[in-house]
């Protein structure tokens, strides 16, 4: 059990949060959510002892061992991806290099072999024995096959990392599992994997994350980092935000009513406050008006913004009509003779193993890739709005003020218009004045979509739009995406969006295509029954 007693931390004036008492307990996974800047990543530091609370102090009994999810991903360049995997379990592995180093002496004594025997004992108790094929295990649920084993992590990929990180963090079943984004850089079917593991996992974790989806499938409770409390919930994500919109809007509801029972006996004060008549039902009224409280609101660190798309007209029967598409990508073969039709009602979504496919295939539809074979023909009713995973050419040596950036997409130019437009996206007041070249990630994303929303496409084209977004940018996107009324054409890590947005699913293979009108689920559903191997 990880004991969390009385914590309180503040940077400098500002409080992230205060007096937190929460016991973390064995056979609960804990989702952590809050606001960019609301201390997710600090909260978990500070259970780690990485960063010393003000007040409080952090209980994990010595017994029990605490693995956390290492977010330096060029801190083990120098060792081989097996090792690298073993070294989550840090006694274990020092004992594997004790008994190396002992093994190898020239001069090996009796007091050498002494030491030697507890270490085996020692080893034993650990299960070493079963270490290296423990550690394959969970590079193989995570995809990694064994022609990875022996390579140095400096060879790998930065997704590849991520894997092999993340099954450093699982090895040797710690007692309790700190997860720091552990979604991020991992394709779905390594996220459903990951999913299956953290549902059977018998100890404790604890995970920070933006996916919707997998918060849903594997947290028994959510810990809301807000209003500079530490709150814990009972139930996955869903019930959390249900709960707390209820509680919400019950709250507004119990407001109004008092704001009406106040006018109320206003209104009756100023009429009969000079009627001797009703001049003690007036008195009455005033002290009950006196000892009336409105409920406090406490001001929230979330932010949503406003994403809705329209169309500037509506779209005709023709469509979209690819035929013989292929493409290459520094000389290897992206897309092959990729043949289908798109339809009005038809919300595409785009998987597969091949990320460096789907975007080309997304920049082929949106007209900013040239370079194939085959034919690309839209219907004379179309116009497109296009979100690329690369929006930097967009900033890029820009010196435009956020308000001067958007204007030049925007019909209407009036400053108060587009302030207006951009104070929905949350950028407020001296922000729409501030250069737009120095946002960040997802003040881009936000930006990007801003200038979407402004050319009123009727058909909506996404490369993976949930980059760089917190937990309230992606509902609202979420949001968006489904009320938009006409087709679009999209790809995305964040299955929650897939499942709930998608009425059509196309995997990109290397030999063509799969199409099916399903959705995710069902999708996966069919894949499992048809299909060899799994999608990745």
């Amino acid at each position: 059990m990880l004991d969390v007693s009385n914590v309180s931390l503040m940077f400098g004036s500002r409080t992230l949060f205060e007096g937190v008492n929460i016991q973390f307990t064995k056979g609960n996974c804990y989702g952590i959510i809050g606001a960019n800047g609301a201390g997710k990543s600090t909260f978990l530091k500070v259970l780690t002892g990485e960063v010393e609370p003000q007040k409080g102090f952090v209980n994990l009994p010595k017994t029990e061992r605490m693995s956390v999810l290492e977010q330096d991903h060029f801190k083990y360049d120098d060792y081989l991806v097996r090792e690298t995997v073993i070294m989550g379990h840090k006694r274990l592995y020092e004992i594997m290099k004790e008994k190396e180093r002992l093994y190898a002496k020239p001069d090996f004594n009796d007091e050498d072999g002494i030491i030697l025997g507890e270490l085996e004992g020692e080893f034993a108790e650990l299960d070493g024995w079963s270490a290296e094929s423990n550690a394959e295990i969970l590079l193989q649920g995570l995809g990694m096959g064994e022609e990875f084993y022996e390579r140095p992590m400096r060879d790998l990929t930065g997704g590849q990392k991520v894997k092999v990180l993340l099954a450093q963090a699982l090895f040797g079943n710690p007692d309790v599992l700190l997860l720091d984004e552990p979604t991020n850089h991992l394709d779905l079917n390594s996220c459903r994997w990951l999913e299956n593991y953290l549902m059977d996992f018998e100890n404790c974790v604890l995970v920070v994350s933006h996916d919707r989806h997998f918060l849903n499938k594997v947290c028994t409770h959510i810990v809301d980092i807000d209003f500079k409390q530490v709150t814990l919930f009972q139930g996955n994500y869903d019930f959390w935000y249900e709960y707390t919109q209820l509680s919400l809007r019950q709250l507004r509801d119990q407001t109004k009513k008092i704001e009406a029972r106040r006018k109320e006996l206003q209104d009756f004060i100023a009429r009969f406050s000079a009627n001797a008549s009703k001049s003690k039902q007036a008195t009455s009224r005033k002290k009950l008006l006196e000892n009336m409280e409105l409920p406090e609101v406490k001001q929230s660190s979330r932010r949503y913004p406003f994403i809705s798309f329209t169309q500037d007209r509506e779209i005709g029967n023709d469509v979209l009509f690819v035929t013989g598409l292929s493409a290459k990508n520094n000389g290897r073969k992206t897309l092959n003779d990729v043949t289908f039709s798109m339809e009005r009602d038809d919300r595409i979504a785009f998987v597969g193993k091949d990320e460096v496919a789907i975007t080309q295939i997304l920049n082929i539809l949106a007209g900013e890739e040239e370079d194939y074979e085959g034919e690309v023909k839209w219907g004379i009713t179309t116009s497109r709005s296009y979100l690329p995973k690369d929006n930097s050419k967009f900033f890029e040596g820009c010196e435009l003020s956020l308000a001067d950036w958007l204007r030049q997409f925007s019909k209407d130019q009036t400053e108060t218009y587009i302030r207006g437009f951009l104070g929905r996206m949350l950028f407020s007041g001296e922000e729409a004045s501030k250069s737009a070249k120095v946002l960040s990630g997802g003040e881009k994303v936000r930006l990007m979509l801003s200038r979407m929303m402004l050319t009123n496409s009727n058909i909506i084209i996404l490369d993976d739009p949930t980059n760089h977004l917190d937990l309230e940018a992606i509902t609202a996107l979420n949001e968006g995406i489904k009320k938009f009324p006409g087709p679009i054409l999209f790809t995305s890590h964040d299955r929650e969006l897939v499942n709930t947005v998608a009425n059509r699913i196309i995997e990109i293979t290397d030999s063509g295509i799969i199409d099916k009108r399903m959705t995710y689920d069902e999708y996966l559903e069919w894949r499992a029954e048809n299909v060899e191997g799994s999608l990745n």
